[in-house]
């Protein structure tokens, strides 16, 4: 058998596994993907997909079940900007290589069809990766975690990349140090997005039917994936989706009520004319900010105008999401259609994309009112408390 160091070859009892460790975004990868299941002829194929992503990919019209309301209202605006921002980056590299972030994968499973090979899906479920990554960030940890994301859009650092340097990344001496030095600056990240999933591939690797298996995955999970060879994982507790903390629920009640606390206070205790400053000093911080970061993002006038307006009202009530109103008419306004949901991946490849797609634009909107308001109410609250 003439494979590269690419291929990690295991045995276990009798069956025998052929793990590839491929780039993400070569052209080598795929070729040798279907080269391997080609000379090989496997009983099975699995590749590092979970059933979410691999239905994303084969449904063409997922965009246009796309619901802009229930994305805003159900609070997933954020979630949603950044999968697309970290989409937007491989597929900018992708595109300059001249092949699709993970093809390789899917070469895999065309290449399976054709041996009669039964397909594999090997990976936890996308979900349960990032909220339980998420979950294990701190406040400032997420902040930067979503400055290096949008960072990546405005970079230009991507273009430089060569098909030598992604091929040289597949070598397993140079992701073992670059995996070793992610886990110095990032333990808690490294645990969910890459240790728990070595042990969820390997096992279900391991699971799979049939006495050859050739099992395709990023070339930095292959070195993880031996450790835990043979050993047996609980890929039902892995795969959990963490409570969500109730301390975000308590400050978000907190906040209003020592706001409204404050201003009550200050009209019992000091007066008409200190209650009148305390209002100022509540409304004018929370107009600004909100009005300021809708008009970054590019609102138009009557969804800044409802930002300006409701952001001091929605921050003392909680139950009254400002984002939903300001998303609602932003919507109403700019009338996002099935063929903007259709382009969305053409056109989100930098930051500017955003702006340009009609459906983005209006989520962008959203998260700015929110964004505007949260440091708006922080900024009054301090000023109630100093003019008390």
């Amino acid at each position: 058998m003439n494979f590269s160091d690419n291929v990690t070859i295991l045995k276990k009892e009798n069956k025998t596994y052929y793990i590839i460790g491929t780039a993400h975004i070569s052209s080598e990868s795929v070729k040798e993907v279907e080269y391997v299941i080609e000379f090989v002829k496997p009983t099975t194929v699995a590749v590092e997909l979970c059933e979410t992503r691999y239905q994303a990919r084969m449904d063409q019209d997922r965009w246009k079940k796309l619901d802009i309301f229930e994305i805003i209202k159900q609070k997933k605006f954020l979630f949603f900007l950044s999968s697309l921002a970290m989409g937007a980056f491989q597929r900018r590299i992708g595109e300059k290589l001249g092949v699709e972030p993970g093809a390789e994968f899917f070469a895999a499973i065309k290449k399976a069809e054709k041996v009669g090979a039964k397909l594999v899906l090997a990976d936890r479920d996308v979900q349960a990766t990032l909220k339980r990554t998420w979950g294990n960030l701190g406040f400032f940890k997420k902040l930067n975690a979503m400055s290096m994301l949008v960072g990546s859009l405005f970079s230009d650092e991507d273009s430089n990349i060569t098909k030598e340097q992604i091929e040289e990344m597949k070598q397993k001496d140079q992701l073992n140090e670059m995996m070793a030095e992610f886990a110095r600056e990032n333990p808690e990240i490294k645990q969910p997005l890459i240790d728990e999933r070595d042990q969820y591939l390997m096992s279900s690797i391991e699971e799979a039917e049939g006495e050859s298996i050739v099992a395709v995955v990023g070339a930095g999970h292959v070195p993880g994936m031996q450790t835990y060879f043979g050993k047996p994982v609980d890929r039902d507790k892995i795969s959990e989706i963490p409570k969500p903390s109730a301390l975000p629920k308590v400050v978000k009640w907190i906040f209003p009520f020592i706001a409204i606390g404050l201003l009550l206070q200050g009209y019992l205790n000091q007066g008409f004319d200190t209650f009148e400053s305390m209002l100022y000093a509540w409304i004018i911080p929370n107009s600004v900010f909100a009005g300021v970061f809708t008009i970054l993002a590019g609102a138009k006038i009557p969804s800044i105008i409802t930002a300006i307006i409701g952001s001091p009202i929605t921050s003392l009530n909680p139950l009254v999401p400002l984002p939903l109103f300001v998303g609602y008419v932003e919507a109403k306004l700019r009338r996002p259609t099935v063929q903007d949901c259709e382009k969305i991946n053409d056109d989100i490849k930098d930051f500017k994309g955003f702006y340009k797609n009609k459906f983005t634009r209006v989520l962008l909107v959203a998260l700015a009112s929110a964004l505007g308001s949260g440091l708006g109410g922080m900024i009054g609250i301090s000023g109630l408390i100093w003019l008390s």
